[in-house]
């Protein structure tokens, strides 16, 4: 009979093999490891021909939209000494360095098929740029499928692509990443350095690597060899499951990778494809962790919480009555003990939820209704402000050792500086060894108000600087707000 199910079983050191063999293209799933048993002898090679047909090989071609001023851009040149070795995490996996020539670009990436009609899951950065997308299915055919982008978010750097193979293909399901634990046997498959269909093992070495830099899910950490052209690919457990894609290494070490857990890919895969974007609510607030210290300049008892360093115009937080200084410690219902808390919690959070923000403003709590809005809600209007006639360098008080001056538009040029909209005074000069440097002030830095004092002019800066006591400047550095502390004598 044409349609019965054909069952092939293989004993391989008591290791059990199932694999069917009928109309469905899924990858045969393996029968699950108890703690106490030992490795089955074959377990590897099993998998290898199990989930390497459901995993492809993508070649990128884009075009850079203009050229750099050179000098290898914030991570410096390949082989320059000072040169942060971590940037390599974002060059190895997102492309060449776009400060060079304006020819063609070529990169390599990896994806693996999660549904019959083609549909793929990636890395972000493989495909983010990219003005030609080519698929392989197998390394050794000279067929290859232009594949079209479904859907990409860069914050948690996962893509959905999709190939016309006019067949129906092998897929691999996807397991679950919450049980795994350290130690656990995986399996990384991938396109390395265009080495197609490469298969490393290793184990778990760590859940819940925190680098909100590179994504705002938790990596898990593995030693399984993951290289250039890994991005993008399975790691896979001993069942033959998707548990995590391949994403980073640490190019200062060996045998560090970090590797997307698949609960978090699964929870924003419906959304992908059905929007092609990622919508998450934005409150329109920059936050700041604060110490004891800072805490009780700024008359706040506990430290603990997301402290407000700026509201932005038009913003959800603007709307609700948020302000300033304020230290918010609960986010509809969940406690918030830190800036990253925060960020979190209403990233997860629908555009368009009604939530409740609970903060201590001046020490005292209150509570606020907030309607979760999005980037797109931010009001962009900006104003210059006029040339001031001669820029006044003001030396600071108390041996704090910094010379602030009035904001012109000869000083914003000369330090880049952004525009403001309303004049702030600028810092201008900042002595070696100083209370100032070492607390990290530097010149082109914006001072936004000093103890919780609005400042206008360099002479405001000086007016309200106290003596003998910590003094709290909210400092505009570029594109960020922080805050600093000065211990003047």
């Amino acid at each position: 009979m044409k349609n019965l199910v054909a069952l092939v079983v293989a004993m391989t050191a008591g290791f059990l093999v199932i694999a069917q063999t009928t109309p469905t293209t899924s990858i045969p799933v393996f029968p699950k490891l108890k703690d106490s048993d030992p490795l089955p002898t074959g377990l590897f090679i099993n998998l290898a021909k199990a989930v390497n047909p459901a995993v492809v090989n993508i070649f990128t071609t884009y075009m850079p939209k203009g050229r750099g001023m050179g000098g290898g851009g914030r991570g410096g040149q390949p082989g320059d000494p000072n040169r942060d070795p971590f940037f390599d995490l974002f060059e190895q996996f997102m492309g060449p360095s776009p400060y060079g020539p304006a020819t063609p670009q070529q990169s390599l990436g990896t994806g693996f098929i999660i549904r019959e009609d083609g549909l793929i899951v990636t890395n972000n950065h493989v495909v983010d740029k990219a003005d030609v997308i080519k698929v392989q299915l197998e390394e050794r055919s000279k067929e290859s499928f232009d594949a079209k982008v479904i859907g990409k978010d860069a914050r948690t750097d996962i893509a959905l692509i999709k190939v016309d193979a006019k067949r129906k293909l092998p897929f691999i399901k996807m397991g679950d990443s919450a049980s795994v634990q350290v130690g656990e046997w995986v399996a990384a498959f991938g396109n390395p350095y265009g080495y197609g269909h490469s298969m490393t093992k290793g184990i778990i070495s760590a859940v819940g690597r925190e680098i909100d830099e590179l994504n705002l899910f938790p990596f898990m950490q593995t030693d399984a060899s993951i290289n250039p052209g890994n991005s993008g690919g399975p790691l896979i457990n001993t069942q033959g499951l998707v548990i995590g894609v391949n994403a980073a290494v640490d190019a200062r070490a060996q045998g560090i990778g970090f590797v997307i857990p698949i609960d978090n890919v699964k929870s924003i895969l419906p959304m992908l494809e059905k929007e092609g974007s990622i919508q998450r609510g934005y409150m329109g607030v920059q936050l700041e962790d604060i110490d004891d210290e800072q805490a009780e300049s700024l008359g706040v008892k506990n430290s603990e919480g997301a402290f407000v360093m700026m509201v932005l115009p038009g913003s959800a937080a603007e709307k609700a009555g948020l302000e300033t200084y304020d230290l918010i410690v609960e986010f509809d219902g969940k406690k918030i003990a830190s800036a990253r808390d925060l960020t979190k919690a209403a990233a997860g959070t629908p555009v368009g939820a009604k939530v409740t923000v609970k903060i201590l403003r001046n020490g005292k709590p209150k509570t606020f209704p907030l309607t979760m809005g999005s980037n797109s809600d931010l009001k962009t209007a900006r104003r210059g402000t006029k040339d001031a006639k001669k820029i006044e360098g003001v030396k600071a008080p108390f041996e704090l050792g910094f010379i602030a001056g009035d904001y012109s538009a000869s000083l914003a040029e000369e330090f880049s500086l952004p525009r403001l909209r309303q004049p702030r005074p600028v810092i201008l000069a900042v002595e070696n060894n100083s209370e100032a440097a070492r607390a990290g002030l530097a010149p082109g830095d914006v001072i936004l108000d000093v103890n919780r004092i609005e400042v206008a002019r360099a002479k405001d800066v000086i007016k309200n600087l106290r003596k003998g006591t910590i003094n709290i400047l909210r400092i505009l550095k570029q594109d960020r707000v922080v805050l600093v502390s000065l211990r003047a004598k």
